[in-house]
Formats: C-alpha cells, sequence, structure tokens
C-alpha cells in the first residue's frame, strides 16, 4: 500500500536523554508486556506498521499515522507520562528525518555514550517482538534491515565503538576514580541483566576486586553465571538486605518498573555508596535521604569519558557516509515501489493503443508492414516509458501529482 495515497506519513516519536532526564523517562518507559500492549492497541486501531524501542536513554515508537498524536497518544495511554511531559521533552521526527533518525540510533550515533552499541541489540529486539504481534509491513520491514546492514558496516569498517565505553563500564570507571582502596572494598551487584552480567566482567577486567557478590531474584541464573566467572560470590535473593548491610558499594542493575531498593532495605546509618543502571530508576529516591548514602544513576554516569570517546568521534563522518550510502538505496527502494505500479500501467495503456493501431492500419493499407511498424512503436513505447520514470525520479517531481495527470490522460488506474 501506498501510504501517501491514504495520507500518512512516518514517524518516530519519543523522548530520550537528549531532553528529558532519567526521572522523566522513567515515566515514559515501557516494560516489555507494556510494549505487547502498545502494539496490539495500535494494531486494533488500524496503524498499519508500528514498532517501540524502549531503554534507559530512549523511550521511541516508530510508526505510521496521519499525525503524530495518534502515537503520541499511545505512548500515554500505555506509559506513566503525560501529553504535557511529551510536550516539554519530546522529539518528533518526520518522514526523511525519521528514516535518519533510525539509521543513526541503529549505528550508535544517537547513543548517550557515542558508539554503544547495546541499543542495536535492543533495536532488533523491539523489531522481533513488532513482527511477532504482526504490526512490521513490507516498509518497516526493508527500513529496519536496512538500518542493521549500515549498523554491521559501521561496526565492521569504523572505529565508533573501539574501546570499551558503556554504562556498566562506567560504573566500574566511577568506582575506579572515587572510591579509595576500591579493590578491597565489598562490591554487590544486584540483578543479572545484560548490564548487570557487563557489570560483573567489567569489575573482574578493570579492578582486581576479590570480593564481589552477585544476587538474582532467578538463583538459577546467578548459579550457571558463576559457574563461568568463579571469582564471584552469589546468595539468595532471600539474604538481599544481609548482602547490602555488608557491602561498601551496591550496583543495582535489576530490570523492574517499580523500585526493587527502598529505605527499607538500608539501614539508616548504614555508609553505602549505590550505582543505579536501571531504567527506570530501580533504587527509591527517598534512599538519598540517608546522609551516608551516595546514589549515582545513569546519567551522572554516562558523563564519564575518556580518549576512547575522542577517537571515536573522529570515526562519525566514516559512519556518516555508510548511513547515506545505504539511506540512499533504501529511498531508491522506495521511489521504485512506488512508482513501478504507475509505470507498469501506462506501458499497458499505450501498448492497447498500439495493439489497437497496428489492428486499424492494417485493415486500412494495403501492404502495411506490421513487423516494422510494431518495431517502430514499441521503442516509441520504451522511450515514452523510461521519460516517464526519469520525471518520477527528479527530485523535484510531484510524484502523486504526476501519476494523477498520467492516469487521467490515459485513463488508467495508477
Amino acid at each position: 500500500m501506498n501510504k501517501d495515497e491514504i495520507g500518512t506519513k512516518l514517524y518516530n516519536i519519543g523522548v530520550s536523554y537528549k531532553k528529558a532526564d532519567v526521572e522523566t523517562r522513567s515515566a515514559f518507559s515501557l516494560s516489555k508486556q507494556k510494549q505487547i500492549a502498545l502494539l496490539k492497541d495500535a494494531k486494533s486501531k488500524g496503524i498499519d506498521g508500528v514498532m517501540v524501542v524502549s531503554t534507559c536513554n530512549r523511550t521511541e515508537i516508530t510508526g505510521f499515522a496521519k499525525h503524530p498524536f495518534e502515537l503520541i497518544s499511545l505512548l500515554c495511554e500505555h506509559s506513566n507520562g503525560t501529553v504535557e511531559d511529551f510536550v516539554k521533552f519530546s522529539n518528533i521526527y518526520k518522514s526523511s528525518e525519521a528514516i535518519l533518525h533510525l539509521f543513526k540510533i541503529g549505528t550508535g550515533l544517537e547513543s548517550q555514550i557515542l558508539g554503544d552499541y547495546e541499543i542495536v541489540g535492543q533495536l532488533k529486539q523491539a523489531y522481533q517482538i513488532a513482527q511477532k504481534y504482526g504490526t512490521i509491513n513490507t516498509y518497516l520491514e526493508r527500513l529496519m534491515n536496512s538500518v542493521l546492514q549500515a549498523s554491521k558496516e559501521v561496526k565492521n569498517q569504523t572505529e565508533l565503538s573501539s574501546g570499551t565505553t558503556s554504562v556498566a563500564y562506567a560504573a566500574t570507571q566511577y568506582i575506579i576514580e572515587n572510591v579509595e582502596n576500591y579493590n578491597s572494598k565489598r562490591v554487590l551487584v544486584y540483578g543479572l541483566g545484560e548490564i548487570g552480567k557487563n557489570a560483573c566482567k567489567n569489575l573482574l577486567e578493570y579492578t582486581e576486586n576479590n570480593n564481589i557478590h552477585l544476587i538474582n531474584r532467578t538463583h538459577s541464573k546467578a548459579i550457571e553465571f558463576s559457574e563461568v566467572h568463579q571469582n564471584i560470590a552469589i546468595n539468595t535473593f532471600e539474604n538481599l538486605e544481609v548482602e547490602i548491610e555488608d557491602a561498601d558499594i551496591l550496583i543495582v542493575s535489576t530490570g523492574s518498573d517499580m523500585p526493587t531498593i527502598t529505605t527499607k532495605n538500608i539501614s539508616k546509618d548504614k555508609s553505602i555508596l549505590i550505582l543505579d543502571l536501571s531504567m527506570p530508576e530501580n533504587v527509591h529516591k527517598d534512599v538519598k535521604s540517608y546522609e551516608n548514602v551516595t546514589l549515582v544513576n545513569v546519567d551522572q554516569l554516562s558523563k564519564i569519558t575518556d580518549k576512547t570517546l575522542e577517537k571515536r568521534t573522529a570515526e562519525v563522518p566514516k559512519a556518516m557516509l555508510i548511513i547515506n550510502k545505504h539511506k540512499q538505496d533504501f529511498n531508491e527502494w522506495v521511489m521504485h515501489r512506488k512508482f513501478t505500479p504507475a509505470v507498469n500501467a501506462l506501458k499497458e495503456s499505450l501498448l492497447a493503443i498500439q495493439h489497437d493501431e497496428l489492428d486499424l492500419h492494417k485493415k486500412r493499407l494495403e501492404g502495411f508492414n506490421e513487423e516494422h511498424a510494431e518495431i517502430i512503436t514499441s521503442r516509441m513505447i520504451q522511450k515514452i516509458t523510461t521519460q516517464f520514470v526519469k520525471h518520477l525520479k527528479d527530485e523535484n517531481t510531484s510524484v502523486n501529482q504526476s501519476i494523477d495527470v498520467v492516469s487521467k490522460i490515459f485513463n488508467t488506474s495508477l
């Protein structure tokens, strides 16, 4: 279906770290269950082609709509965010801007830490969920394939993701730079999602701390992880408060919609550094009221930069060349898909005229050379259709208007 024919455009709407602080992003954050509910709702409302990604740095919907408010309404209905806050802190991209934005997200150019490729996995997951629930149309499928191809090339052909820089890495760097005698401190990692796993791995790789402990709500996953990383001690969820009481540093990487660490989990006089890597924030803000608690969130950690980021910045022009190549290929596919039916219909109309005229002249003209006439008129048809294609490809052409004019002239259904 031609999107322009039904009056819809591609939009990308959402909030990200660029305008919204961690508290605002938390309000608009969508769990996997909420993402699925949003997709089902969108489908029931007749929105053709939509996907949603929600990470610690952004929550965005990409899809087709007559007006972006259709997508904004979906986001606000399924999250705790309000329309008023969305207006203050949002980004809205349309058509070519939305396409470029998606390419930049998929290649790490829009990551809070430049070149952080964790978003690529999250984008793939968002795409797969949308596919599963039937909200990916042909257009979005082709666009996402193009984005992922560009992402692969940028990663393989540039140094944009060189070095180790991520939120989990930044947490380790923060400890190294701000905690005296950090190798002797007792560290507790709570939560074993991808960020939690990376936090543990970074602590093992970049410190000499042999006092790292791990708790995960699903204990079997912690056991499985500790079998590979034997320098990490594990405990059960039931002993969380005991472990916190013994810890000097707590890294929270749980993936809950609600705070998993509150004032109930921590003694009032406890001295502890807490690094909250979760989104939405999983450490209740009231914890900051405790005098001896230092609480650091993802926004504060993302400010940590080093020479790695300087090197990555120098690679941005190379990444943009790759993006522009894939974006151009995608745009050509869109244009071809858009005007091929019109060109074919024009050609069929001209062939019908050719057939009628050859029949007429064969009857009227004695010695009429039908074969020669067919060769000449076929070449004329080819030249006319080729010229029409060139006209449609011209960036100054109003494709819909041109197709409409030709349709009326030749009485075709384009």
